[in-house]
């Protein structure tokens, strides 16, 4: 009896063994599982996403005779997503503003495009991103360093533009071809080009004509930092209303640009005059689309800006002097002369301070303005 008490608490012994050697198995080939599916490798594509963004919070204020203004404003929040998948490079970028004012908040895609840049000689970009025209154009509103774009930007680059067509911040829908040319000794190219055809309507909207806009540009690069250029532009908005027929029509928009800038070791100084013919909206922006005859087929303007150190990386003072005429005649014109600061205290978060004094020939008079912004990037 001894004997079988003993066998059989041996065999307990072991059978519990046993049972403990294959939970302590199974629990290593657990570990080893999670330890396989953590390691799974990642498309590259996956690794090179890159989120980032912005912020833009305003103070304005305005002693427009009779019409006295000041208000804090969330001028415009952007997020954005960047990527790379072999040899394209691609965007989604997402605004927030008070476009239309404040208490009328406006949220948009306003890039999505994919761009071939195998070679700096030649890329193609397609989707929706900023038309090919004018240097400042393609700024980005963080960097531009000022209140807002020149007022000739505004009303003839596709922002709140003459002809009616919704804030669309420069940009449209279609193709672009770009490259760099001509290398010197060290490696900088000397010629720069770029042509693209689009829509014609702004973002986010199909051709309403048919009718494709063609915007080209090309600059040269004689010496580091400085590049002289011009630009063209042809094209239609169409679907507009004729006040005088009552039918709708495409407007025409043939326009060109000058342009000149320096930009190196934090100094940038920048001049363009831009040119359109093409009748115009009775309002800019908003997309409004009735012509408006008694506004001409003629518009114009020009600005010109230096931005400085005054102490390197932290503080910069900036100038700027800007004319747009809405029918290419000085009755018409408005001009604004500025000056300001710009402060940084870290390259993520600055503050800029304008004023502005403000000179309308339509109305014999003069008034200021002044602009706080604090802005930010994460």
């Amino acid at each position: 009896m001894k004997m079988r008490k003993l066998i059989s608490t041996m065999a307990l012994m072991a059978l519990t063994c046993i049972t403990a050697d294959a939970e302590a198995l199974k629990e290593v080939e657990e570990v080893q599982a999670t330890k396989e599916k953590a390691s799974i490798e990642l498309p590259a594509w996956v690794k090179n996403i890159k989120f980032s963004g912005y912020g833009m919070l305003q103070y304005q204020g305005e002693d427009t005779e009779g019409a006295h203004t000041n208000s804090f404003n969330l001028r415009l929040a952007r997020f954005i997503l960047d990527g790379k998948i072999g040899d394209f490079d691609w965007r989604a970028q997402i605004q927030g503003t008070n476009v239309k004012g404040p208490g009328e908040p406006t949220v948009q895609l306003v890039d999505l495009y994919a761009e071939w840049r195998k070679f700096p000689e030649f890329k193609i970009r397609a989707g929706q991103f900023k038309r090919a025209f004018t240097y400042e154009n393609p700024t980005n509103p963080i960097t531009q360093g000022w209140y807002a774009y020149a007022m000739v930007i505004n009303n003839l680059s596709g922002f709140g533009d003459r002809t009616g067509e919704k804030s669309s911040g420069g940009r449209d829908i279609g193709i672009q071809f770009s490259g760099d040319l001509f290398p010197n000794a060290n490696g900088r190219r000397l010629f720069h080009y770029q042509i693209g055809v689009y829509n014609g309507e702004g973002i986010n909207e199909k051709d309403k004509d048919n009718r494709k806009d063609i915007i080209g540009g090309a600059w040269v690069m004689p010496i580091s930092g400085l590049r002289i250029g011009a630009f063209g532009w042809t094209g239609t908005r169409g679907n507009m209303l004729d006040p005088v027929t009552g039918v709708t029509r495409s407007v025409k928009k043939n326009r060109y640009a000058i342009s000149a800038e320096y930009d190196k070791d934090e100094y940038t100084f920048r001049a363009e005059y831009l040119h359109s013919q093409g009748w115009g909206a009775a309002k800019a922006g908003n997309n409004v689309r009735e012509i408006d005859y008694s506004k001409g087929d003629k518009a114009d303007g020009w600005y010109v800006f230096g931005i400085v150190p005054v102490v390197k990386s932290k503080l910069h003072a900036k100038a700027r002097y800007q004319t747009y005429r809405s029918q290419k005649e000085w009755a018409t014109s408005k001009t604004m002369y500025e000056v300001g600061l710009n402060y940084y205290f870290t390259k993520n978060l600055q503050l800029n301070v304008e004023y502005g004094l403000v000179n309308e020939r339509s109305v014999h008079k003069n008034h200021n303005f002044v602009d706080v912004e604090l802005d930010f990037r994460f």
